[in-house]
């Protein structure tokens, strides 16, 4: 990949992709004659140069700028609500999200509340909410700061209870961005903790997709190519930065998005009760539980694994390597190497283990798992 270039695709959505192209988000918003847009990102996106430059230059393009930011670090309900209160209360005409998975989760929700009034848990899609998703939806923007989840790209916000914490996903075709603007450049400035956990999330995002036990070749192939990105530049867009790697992950994280409308597993369903419970970094935590996660998946799908092994250019292909590989990779990023050093006490792994079979990711899991082995993997972590 040339990094420098631009280049102007639809898959899924159109995505104008390269250094630089924020610069052409007034001039977009202008050809849709949308002036009064609500730009969607969380606390620490909204300090940042970048984030002043973008609103800067709205703003002497003639475009009104209202900024909505008070998020927590997992969005919950209450925090969409505000959000559609803002976007109401200043006469929007628009929603663009900046930042990660939580700034394009609340901005996709906030999108989706507008024209929809009913509870906005009723349009959770393990419960057919779906169905209800029958109205226009505000012109959507997308832009993404980090490498990793793969939201900009994607038809679906995860958003929790504010009082249980419990996870939830609302999801419509309608809800993919009218257009994203994937700019290298504005994730050159990630702290290296917070471009490995992400990179790590993309990582994990394309193997999952890749093992799942659903048929969609057309995802599979978009995720290994997905894993040979990110092999050969993960470590460099942490430890030695440049234009190329960054552009890499950036693109690698959007086709993790892309590649898991096949499915995600097991892996997912061990993170997500750590973001529940004790508020860890969704990356972070499927960084942590990777190895066990593909240890527990190996048997019986040795091809796969060896694929993988390939992708990542591991020697003579061999897929049990795998799991040392991924422990290995965290060490070398930096990120913790088990779940003792983040938190996790072995008295939370009884609780951990329900939550983890609860959820809704490891029913696409190449095998079936049950609560006695999310056990054996979390005490495996620690």
């Amino acid at each position: 990949m040339k990094s420098p270039q631009k280049y102007t695709f639809s898959f899924p959505t159109t995505i104008c992709f390269g250094a630089g192209v924020v610069a052409e988000l007034g001039e977009y918003l202008k050809d849709q004659h949308l002036t009064k847009p609500l730009l969607v990102t969380d606390p620490l996106v909204r300090e940042l140069d970048f984030f002043t430059k973008i609103t800067s230059r709205l703003e002497r393009a003639g475009i009104s700028v209202e900024v909505f930011s008070e998020v927590h670090k997992n969005p919950v309900k209450s925090d969409v609500l505000k959000g559609k209160k803002r976007y109401q209360e200043s006469d929007r005409d628009s929603i663009i999200g900046i930042g990660g998975g939580v700034g394009l989760d609340v901005a996709r929700a906030i999108a989706l509340s507008i024209n929809h009034h009913r509870d906005l848990f009723d349009y959770d899609d393990l419960i057919g909410g779906d169905q209800y998703v029958t109205e226009p939806i505000p012109h959507f923007v997308t832009i993404p700061t980090t490498a990793g989840t793969g939201s900009e790209v994607g038809r679906s916000a995860i958003i929790s209870e504010d009082e249980s914490k419990k996870k939830r996903i609302l999801f419509a075709p309608s809800l993919l961005a009218k257009i994203v603007f994937a700019d290298p450049e504005l994730t050159m400035g990630l702290p290296a903790f917070v471009t490995a956990a992400t990179g790590m999330d993309a990582l994990t995002h394309n193997m999952e997709a890749y093992l799942s036990k659903n048929w969609h070749p057309m995802c599979s192939g978009i995720a290994l190519e997905g894993i040979q990105l990110i092999g050969k530049s993960l470590e460099k867009a942490t430890l030695r930065p440049d234009l190329e790697s960054r552009s890499d992950m950036l693109m690698a994280s959007m086709m993790g998005a892309v590649a898991f409308q096949k499915g995600l597993g097991v892996v997912h369903s061990l993170a997500h009760p750590l973001s529940s419970l004790l508020d860890t970094h969704h990356g972070l935590a499927n960084a942590v539980n990777l190895p066990q996660g593909l240890a527990f998946n190996y048997g019986g799908f040795e091809e796969k694994f060896e694929q993988m092994a390939l992708m990542l250019g591991l020697n003579k292909r061999d897929g049990s390597q795998l799991p040392r590989y991924i422990a290995s990779l965290n060490a070398r990023l930096g990120l913790p190497e088990n779940l003792s050093s983040i938190g996790v006490q072995p008295s939370h792994i009884a609780t951990l283990s329900e939550l983890a079979l609860a959820d809704f990711c490891h029913p696409n899991n190449p095998k079936p798992v049950s609560q006695k082995d999310f056990e054996m993997m979390y005490t495996n972590a620690l």
